[in-house]
């Protein structure tokens, strides 16, 4: 069985999440495995901890990340797509960077289908094909092999990639790290770009950002590229503390990492810098016609009932249009508009997320939402009316209620959603432990299947493999759907 892959966090180097194959009916789990074998619970049973999005190759491989300690520790796995039958798997040294919430160990394949993952000092592990039995991962490291090589041990407790892995089409590597402390190199937190070759380039944020007080890359932010593969766009922050966790969006140049732009990331509603939380998982998002999409959260906690903001601006940075009503700790899906057939406005494409508003947070009432969002058109926002957000095209609420509530909708637990325009649908895991297809011809939860009995959890992807079947991450275990 052959057919596309899903390359990365949000399928390609746009973060679009839409599948290029029609997706197979949620009608049974086929199989199942951990992607934590080690679970951290907080005492209300909640798992405050992101996981990484596994990747899928041509020939059907899906290449699984697998996190092996409490706190820690990974290796990677392939897996046969269609049975789930283990066909390798390989140790690696990644160390997570300091964090609150587990930030996601994200594999990342390439278009001449090479596999990358993060290892420990900043390294890149790379394997030359995802596909078979036999293999090794071989180091490249952007700094230089013979720098790394004269003392690992300083370099694997002061440097850390803490971003997700993006390529372009040439097979170039894109990743944000963090320094803490010295090291005998010199590097400060910054970008680096890799070669397939292995030789690297990096810029420190500080500098890319022309402010001293920019520390680092925002954990968990994947490097999104320009349609055109010329501009790399990321996000930087001053800090780790919710007080300082501002900062800006950059874009560079994909071959030299020269800053082509900047801008502040603005709170809508309150004025001043919005907050970019290390907690989250949002990613630069590019659209069809170059705009770039970004979530942040509120510069005040709650004043936007937790919802955040997603912020749009074109190629160049210089902001346009009106925000989207939320944007914490989610990447959008772009779809064309096509796949919603009521839809009658001037836009070409639109995006879809989840559109939670949180119980007990400011005026939230829990009855947490999917949308499907016009960035070209506007409305009065349902928080702060004084503020014109994109038009709301299509909603839906979430199908279970909350325990002791009588409104209240579990959560939608996506950080990326898939897309299936073939379909003309929507794939998304909820915290009822259900995946659902939202079809968006009838705005109905048209399709679902359950997974568990639900919990509370960080966000994480849904994805759809080279035969069409669906993938879900719920409860620390990923699940392979087919019809």
């Amino acid at each position: 069985m052959t057919g596309p892959a899903w390359f990365g966090y949000g399928r390609n180097a746009q973060h679009t999440a839409a599948s290029t194959i029609a997706s197979q009916d949620l009608v049974r789990i086929a199989w199942t495995t951990p992607v934590d074998l080690a679970p951290q619970y907080t005492a209300s049973g909640a798992l405050l901890t992101h996981y990484g999005s596994p990747v899928v190759t041509t020939n059907n491989t899906v290449i699984i990340p697998v996190k092996t300690g409490a706190s820690g520790g990974y290796r990677v796995e392939g897996r046969n797509g269609a049975s789930g039958a283990l066909i390798w798997s390989a140790n690696t040294d990644y160390a997570t960077p300091p964090r609150n919430w587990l930030p996601p160990y994200s594999p990342l394949l390439t278009a001449q289908g090479r596999l990358y993952v993060q290892g420990a000092g900043g390294k890149l592990l790379v394997r030359t094909d995802g596909d078979a039995a036999s293999g090794t991962f071989a180091p490249q490291v952007f700094y230089g092999a013979a720098n790394y090589n004269a003392n690992p041990a300083a370099f694997d407790a002061s440097v850390f990639i803490n971003t997700p892995l993006t390529a372009d089409a040439q097979g170039n590597i894109f990743f944000g790290f963090q320094v803490a402390g010295t090291n005998p190199a010199g590097l400060v937190s910054g970008i680096a770009r890799v070669t397939p070759s292995g030789t690297g380039t990096w810029v420190g944020v500080a500098a890319a950002a022309g402010d001293a007080s920019i520390v680092k890359p925002v954990m968990n932010c994947a490097p999104a590229l320009s349609n055109d593969g010329a501009t790399v766009y990321i996000a930087v922050n001053r800090g780790a503390t919710s007080a300082t966790q501002n900062g800006m969006l950059l874009a560079l140049d994909s071959t030299t990492l020269a800053t082509r732009a900047s801008v502040a990331l603005l709170d809508p509603f309150l004025g001043g810098p919005a907050r970019l939380s290390d907690d989250g998982t949002a990613t630069p998002v590019v659209g069809p016609d170059g705009r770039v999409f970004y979530g942040v959260l509120e510069r005040t906690f709650g004043s936007h009932n937790a919802r955040g903001w997603l912020l749009q601006f074109d190629a160049a940075l210089n902001p346009v249009g009106v925000p989207g009503s939320f944007g914490w700790d989610v990447s959008p899906s772009v779809i064309p508009a096509s796949m919603v057939p009521s839809y009658t406005g001037d836009s070409t494409y639109l995006l879809a997320q989840k559109y939670n508003n949180y119980a007990g947070v400011g005026t939230g009432l829990g009855l947490n939402q999917l949308a499907v969002l016009d960035p070209g058109a506007s409305q009065a926002d349902a928080i702060t009316p004084s503020v014109q957000v994109m038009r709301e095209v299509l909603t839906i609420l979430g199908p279970t209620l909350d325990a002791g509530s009588t409104t209240g909708r579990r959560e939608w637990c996506i950080n990326t959603m898939v897309t299936d325009p073939e379909r003309k649908s929507i794939l998304a895991n909820n915290e009822d432990g259900m995946l659902y297809r939202w079809d968006l011809t009838t705005n109905t939860l048209a399709q679902g299947i359950r997974l568990n009995a639900g919990l509370g959890q960080a966000y994480t992807p849904t994805w759809v493999g080279a035969d069409g079947g669906v993938y879900a991450i719920s409860d620390a275990k990923l699940y392979a759907i087919r019809a």
